[in-house]
Parts: structure tokens; sequence; C-alpha cells
């Protein structure tokens, strides 16, 4: 059964909400189609800081900024930077004056779910195909076996996109860069040596190209990242249903780390492998017809310059923004919003790309220390 929606996003991840959230607020109906079964299927992970300069920017077209301000983890912009001896190189505190606030990934989507008209977003929707049918019009097909036409198809579903291939050959390429994801649970009382050395904000500590990075969650959990320069298929040697085991192999990675810092992992909780990709950067495409893409499906990129959820927003926001601004005609919509999305996108990917290799370079440790205490080096 195929049905027909004018403007189709593939995707319900912080990106595509807000596209639909900002279309919403100018009138504009859009659909939502996300692979998960329903906004309970997993818990969303992971604090994220909103920028000023962008994230912000789309909760203010969003008119959500006063709902995010409720949902701001107090304390959460405290950051403290460690050697693998445990050294501490930099302590900040949170003095509240920062451009950068924390919230919870989940808090925050729980906040555009929630601005949406009800059955806005179709759960339980894994695209499997996309088609170009002519005149700008496509057709996605889903693993349910449904499908829907559309005038617009909008490309917001993550690194591994079916949408993309409509507009570009480009797949993302390991970056070198492996994560062990962890979560130490109801930390202040079951590991309370764990929290200490986190501290309430974000915890980086460095050294022999690899590293920990952490925060405190608002649950009161400790989510860690193990980061590691590995070859690619090394997550495949490790055996992750056997958190005994898999703790030991990670464990290996960091001989010779203060105890406490081995701490991050040997307690842990729970393990998830992820591998880094990227997209090249100043991935582009020629305009085609009915459709676009925003967020990773665009320009994925390392986590290192702590932009992915920001530019994803902020292009979910300038992509509707631009709709609204071209009543009846879309492909002047989208033509306004890729010539602003390319070079935006290029200079992030640009420097994530470079913070990923000054972060885990030789001297990642001195350099991370230099742009905390003194700022970036001029160009």
């Amino acid at each position: 059964m195929s049905t027909h929606h004018p403007i189709a996003i593939i995707g319900g991840g912080l990106g595509g909400l807000t596209a639909a959230r900002v279309l919403h607020v100018h009138g504009i109906e859009a659909a939502v189609f996300e692979l998960e079964p329903s906004r309970q299927a997993r818990t969303q992970g992971g604090m994220l800081d909103i920028h000023e300069e962008n994230g912000q920017k789309a909760l203010h077209a969003a008119d959500l900024y006063d709902g995010f301000l409720q949902i701001i983890h107090e304390g959460g912009q405290a950051m403290r930077l460690l050697g693998p001896d445990g050294t501490v190189h930099v302590s900040e505190e949170d003095d509240g004056t920062g451009g950068r606030p924390e919230v919870d990934r989940g808090d925050l989507r729980d906040l555009l779910l929630d601005s949406l008209p009800a059955g806005t977003v179709h759960w339980g929707r894994k695209a499997t195909g996309v088609r170009a049918m002519g005149g700008g019009r496509h057709e996605v097909t889903f693993a349910d076996g449904s499908a829907l036409t559309t005038d617009l198809l909008i490309g917001a579903d993550g690194a591994w996109s079916r949408v993309r291939p409509l507009l570009s050959d480009a797949v993302p390429a390991y970056t070198g860069i492996s994560f062990v994801e962890s979560d130490l649970l109801e930390a202040e009382t079951r590991h309370p040596r764990s929290a200490a050395v986190v501290g309430g904000g974000f915890f980086l500590c460095l050294g022999d190209e690899r590293g920990f990075l952490a925060h405190k969650e608002t649950d009161g959990s400790v989510h860690v990242y193990a980061a590691l320069k590995a070859d690619e298929g090394w997550l495949d040697t490790v055996d992750f249903t056997d958190l005994s085991a898999a703790k030991q192999a990670v464990l290996a990675r960091f001989e010779g780390w203060e105890e406490t810092l081995r701490g991050l992992i040997a307690d842990a909780d729970t393990m998830t492998p992820r591998r880094i990709h990227a997209l090249p950067v100043g991935h582009r495409w020629d305009r085609v017809p009915g459709v676009t893409l925003l967020g990773d499906a665009a320009h994925v990129m390392s986590p290192f310059a702590g932009e992915g959820a920001n530019l994803a927003m902020f292009d979910g926001a300038d992509l509707a923004s631009a709709i609204a601004a071209h009543p009846g005609d879309t492909e002047a919509a989208l033509y306004a919003y890729e010539e602003a999305l390319f070079p935006r996108s290029e200079a992030s990917a640009a420097d994530s790309a470079q913070s990923l290799e000054t972060t885990f370079g030789p001297r990642g440790l001195e350099a991370m220390t230099a742009f905390f205490t003194t700022g970036p080096a001029a160009p």
C-alpha cells in the first residue's frame, strides 16, 4: 500500500525532528518516518553541548528555546583534562557564563517530539529503497512492505543514508579511531571513584594516541567513551557479548595507565563498540529536483569538533525556513538551502578532521592542554 505525502522526512533524529517542527511553526505539514518502533524503543544516551551559533539558533527558529532552558544540565559546562598518570592538566568549573550548555540527548529529543502534532512521526518504518519517479517526485519503500510517494524527499537518515545515493556516490570512510562506549550506572553510590575523577561535566584524558571521553549524565550514570587508534577490524576480534572478556581486551590497550582511569573500563556495566566514520571533507552534490539531505546524511564527521547534533538541528531549521520562504517553489528553496549548507559543513568537517589528528596525535595531551588554556592556535 502506498500513500502520498507532499514532504517526507526519512529519519526521526534531532535534525529530522527540527525540520518537521520548524515547518509546523510555519504552518507546513510534513511526515517523519523513523525506523525505531517507538520513542521508548531505546535510551538515546549521551550529553550534548548546544552551541549558540547553530543549535541554539535552531531552537529559537523552532520556538522551543524556553523549553530548552528547562532541560539544561546545571554544571555540565565544567571540564577536566587529565594525563594517563592521573595528573590534572586543566580543570574548569561551570560558572554559568558559557555559551554551550549541556543537555541530555533524550530530553532534547523528547522536547522536539512533544512539539509536533500527533501522528507526525511514523514509527517502525525502516527505508529499504528509494527511486526517482520523474518531475521531482520520489518513492520510498519500507521493510514492512509499505511505500510512499512524495514531492519533497528529505534524507535525515544518518551516516548510512538510503536517500544519499540519489544525490551522491560518496560513502563514509573509517577514520582510524574506534570507540568502546560504556555506562557506569548509579555512579555516585556504585562507582564513587569513577564519579569523582570524571566530575560534574566533560572529562577528557589523553595520552599514547588514545584516551577517554566521559560525562556525568542527568540520570546519575557516568557515560564513557574509550577511544583509540585501531585497525578497522579490531573491534570484530572482541566478543562484546562477554562483558568480562571485552573489558580485558580494552584494558590491554590501556596498560600502564593510572588505576582510577582504568576503572572507567574495569567497572563498566555496559560496553558497546563503535567505529568512527566520516564523509569526505567538502562533500557536496549537484542539485537534483525534489530531494536533499541534512545532518549526518549530508556530512557525517568525527565527533571531535562537537558539531554533529548542532549542525543537524541547524540544517533542519535552515531547510524548513528556506521552504517557508519560497512558497510554491521547492527548487528555489533547496538551492538556497544547499548554497549555505555546503560551505558551513565543509568548514566544520575540516575542523573535525584536524581535531581528530591533533587529539590522537603523539602530542595530543599537550595540544589540548594548550587549546583549553590559551585557545586555538592561529592558522
